[in-house]
């Protein structure tokens, strides 16, 4: 009696289809930080650039949004991966998962996303060095590479204000942007790093001496709005909230998320809260 291959073949084709998926696993756990990056802003429909300013190459990804305006949003990612282990400087500090990228694909405005120099596979460029994305992350080089890129790129889009939008780290930078870009009608910070000393105490990291703290410069007099998460373990509200309302013009909001946990679904009420605030304020 003929044996019948059906049995057999069907195996192999499993095993064929659990090979596949295997691939295409080990592939997606093997990708590199930047590659996960551009393939997440990829799925979000936006569009990749890269700009040059102070001599660095900073990626951004943008979207038109769905309405007319001559504002744009900004936004300014956490710190990534600055050290392995908390001991050495990463030879790449791109975020391992990125929390303002998912915010900028449910905002209708005109957008922007801009990597710091150094970020999203530019570490090895021409004057990148550790203390960049280590000791100096929010230091003048930095800073100032940012309030440039920023400039020219307003002027080439024809936009004429800015609303600057940082997650964790990124709203140091967006608080110390403000201080350059004249054209900033407010700062919203997202489980923001207010006071980089009281952090650094706060989990007996080594002071960032070469970076410019936020808690330590003149408040801009802006719009600003201040939101915490109730379960953020790394910037818990205590450590910054009282200081926070102490600034002029300031909104400060505990809500329910975590410091990189919960944010993309309590976005559309912001932005509708924040775009509320600056009509009734005339900007």
């Amino acid at each position: 009696m003929p044996i019948s291959l059906a049995p057999f073949r069907r195996a192999c084709a499993i095993r064929r289809r659990l090979a596949a998926l295997l691939l295409t696993v080990v592939t997606a756990a093997c990708a590199s930080p930047t590659a996960k990056l551009q393939n997440q802003a990829r799925q979000f429909g936006l569009t990749a650039e890269t700009v040059i300013a102070n001599g660095f190459r900073l990626d951004t990804y943008s979207r038109s949004g769905s309405t007319t305006s001559e504002r744009l949003h900004v936004y300014l990612e956490g710190d990534g991966r600055p050290y392995e282990a908390g001991i050495l400087p990463s030879a790449d500090p791109t975020t391992r998962a990125s929390v303002a990228l998912p915010l900028q694909a449910v905002d209708p405005a005109p957008s922007l996303y801009i990597a710091r120099p150094c970020y999203n596979g530019h570490a090895a460029d021409p004057g990148c060095a550790p203390p960049l994305w280590t000791d100096a992350r929010y230091g003048e080089i930095v800073v100032q590479t940012l309030a440039d890129a920023l400039r020219d790129y307003t002027e080439r889009r024809g936009f004429k204000k800015l609303l600057l939008i940082g997650h964790s780290g990124g709203g140091s930078l967006a608080l110390l942007l403000a201080e350059r870009l004249p054209q900033t009608l407010g700062v919203v910070t997202v489980a923001g790093n207010y006071d980089i000393d009281a952090w650094t105490d706060l989990h007996h990291y080594q002071a960032l001496t070469a970076s410019l703290n936020p808690a330590r410069r003149p408040a801009s007099g802006l719009p600003e709005w201040h939101f915490l998460g109730a379960a953020d373990q790394n910037i818990p509200p205590a450590l910054v909230q009282t200081a926070l309302r102490r600034r002029p013009n300031a909104r400060v909001e505990i809500v329910d998320a975590g410091h990189g946990q919960g944010w993309p679904g309590l976005w559309p009420g912001i932005l509708r809260k924040i775009a509320d605030d600056l009509a009734a304020g005339g900007r």
